[in-house]
């Protein structure tokens, strides 16, 4: 259980030059190697967060894929179905925020995107449980976001 008594949520990440793996929240960020400050990045927003682009680097070695190109894209998705696509070009101080206070987060659980000097404030996703690294050059040099059209039976119980 979360700290606001919800149940625990897994956290998906998907490359499909690389792996399909889900993490526990705790799992996702003691794999990360540079652990942030958030007000380091955007001043105003408290609490301990994740490098994304380091994360993923971290990610790619674990599975011996080092010789892997970086994504063209992040596509993150949250537990109300909203999503975002994101250029890797935009990710540089790309952050994922998991704990205030020292506890897992109240509002946006189980992370939360953030993207510092992105295009657009919708870019920064609360409560993310899927993560895409994606190889797509014809997704283009814009962001996209916006509430998922379709749900699966799985999703619709979640959100029951």
């Amino acid at each position: 259980m979360n700290i606001q008594g919800n149940i625990q949520v897994n956290i998906q990440v998907t490359d499909s030059k690389i792996e399909n793996e889900v993490f526990s929240l705790e799992q996702f960020t003691a794999s990360a190697p540079l652990h942030i400050s958030a007000s380091e990045r955007v001043p105003g927003v408290q609490g301990d967060a994740i490098d994304v682009k380091a994360w993923y680097k971290a990610w790619k070695y674990k599975h011996g894929a080092e010789n892997v190109p970086d994504p063209t894209h992040l596509k993150v998705e949250g537990t109300d179905q909203f999503q975002a696509i994101v250029p890797w070009a935009e990710l540089d101080l790309a952050f994922l925020l998991y704990a205030q206070d020292g506890h897992a987060l109240e509002k946006g659980y189980p992370i939360r995107l953030y993207v510092p000097d992105g295009s657009s404030e919708c870019l920064n996703v609360k409560s993310v449980i899927k993560l895409w690294f994606l190889h797509e050059a014809s997704l283009g040099a814009k962001a996209a976001y916006g509430f998922k059209n379709t749900m699966t039976v799985d999703e619709l119980k979640l959100n029951k």
